[in-house]
């Protein structure tokens, strides 16, 4: 997989600054991201580095057998291990523990398809031993830096249909077929796959409703009865589907008003065109009527990837009152509140700001547009406070 290296990804500097110690490096990300392109450019063709990865049977049974020992013998002289899709290995977190406690100057590095894999399975063993690295579709600024702004605020609606996985953006022409490929590789190798799903096609159907409902609070109770599921099994399936990175949520913000809401929810697709594989829409965009929806579903994962990519801290919400006063994004970092209004038209008329900023004053608010957003998305000067 070739098409990664073609473009540079932001976290490679942050990875390689923790390389050289005693802890762990996890790359953990969704299928076809790019993670194993990503270590290949790190990593090929120098010294010293040796790659097993967890898929091969050969590999797995050596390391099911494996202690102190052989494992030592194993790595030889090696000074990195690198080990792909680690979470095929039985016991991983273990063998990586021994390999830190008894093998002497030599640097890890696994890579896993999900949060419920390898960083589950290594959460205690490696307590206190690892850093752990998110890898995403290709980001906003990655796809700036490679190719310019002007050319991708071009293709801006061509990144709502068809999203950034990495083969997707590489391979114009092809991207539904690729789509629905990476889509069913994600549903069925990793959250259908993942223990506990005793009904696959109810988890499918759920996924086609939050398709159809992102921008837009979600009711665990209302999906269940569209469902068939209970409102604990829906609870549960997103939770699977999060950790499978094709969804993530959006918590209400609520801190001072007795009418806002304060127990809703919102819930994304960590990348559109996953999403519009999901539903089997890849229509142009000015053919849509969820063209608002998309917009700020990828506006929102962007600034999400953004955030993860510099390594920043900061907790995302919305907010919405009983009124139906909303802002569709809230960030809070470092004790600094800021709202966003994401509007498809420019000319969109606001309907919460007024209220959200007398309740909270020191907020900065800021409406996002197609004549602004690429400073949302891209990394701000040194004195931002958000």
């Amino acid at each position: 997989m070739i098409f990664c290296i073609m473009i540079k990804r932001d976290i490679q500097k942050r990875i390689e600054a923790r390389l050289g110690g005693k802890r762990a490096v996890l790359l953990i990300g969704a299928r076809q991201v790019g993670k194993t392109s990503l270590l290949k450019e790190m990593f090929s063709g120098k010294p010293g580095v040796l790659w097993l990865n967890g898929d091969d049977p050969d590999t797995a049974a050596v390391f099911d057998a494996a202690g102190g020992t052989r494992l030592r013998a194993l790595i030889g002289n090696n000074h990195t291990l690198v080990i792909d899709e680690a979470q095929r290995v039985r016991d991983i977190g273990l063998k990586l523990k021994i390999i830190i406690d008894q093998v002497v100057d030599v640097q890890l590095v696994a890579t896993g398809s999900s949060a419920f894999d390898l960083a589950n399975r290594t959460a205690e063993s490696l307590a206190g031993r690892k850093w752990t690295f998110h890898l995403h579709a290709l980001s906003f600024a990655e796809l700036v830096a490679h190719h310019g702004l002007l050319e991708e605020q071009r293709l801006r609606p061509h990144r709502l249909v068809f999203g950034a996985y990495p083969e997707v953006v590489t391979t114009p022409g092809d991207e539904a077929a690729l789509l629905r490929k990476i889509a069913d590789s994600a549903l069925y190798k990793d959250v259908l796959s993942f223990g506990g799903i005793k009904n696959p096609d109810a988890v499918r159907k759920l996924l086609k409703v939050l398709a159809w409902q992102i921008g837009s609070q979600v009711s665990y109770q209302e999906l269940g009865q569209t469902c068939g599921l209970s409102y604990q099994t829906v609870e549960k399936y997103i939770d699977i589907l999060e950790k499978a990175y094709v969804v993530f949520r959006l918590g209400s913000y609520s801190r001072n008003l007795r009418n806002e809401l304060k127990k809703s929810r919102k819930v994304y697709f960590c990348d559109t065109g996953i999403r519009n594989a999901v539903i089997g829409d890849f229509r142009p965009l000015e053919n849509r009527p969820d063209a608002g929806a998309l917009w700020e579903n990828y506006l929102v994962a962007e600034r999400q990837k953004r955030l993860s990519n510099e390594g920043q801290v900061a907790e995302g919400f919305f907010w919405r009152t009983q009124q139906k006063q909303e802002i569709d994004y809230i960030e809070e970092a470092n004790s600094a509140l800021a709202a966003f209004e994401i509007k498809w038209n420019p000319a969109a008329k606001t309907r919460g700001q007024r209220t959200f900023l007398s309740a909270y004053p020191t907020a900065t608010h800021t409406v996002v547009t197609s004549e602004n957003y690429a400073e949302f998305l891209l990394k701000p000067p040194e004195n931002d406070t958000v």
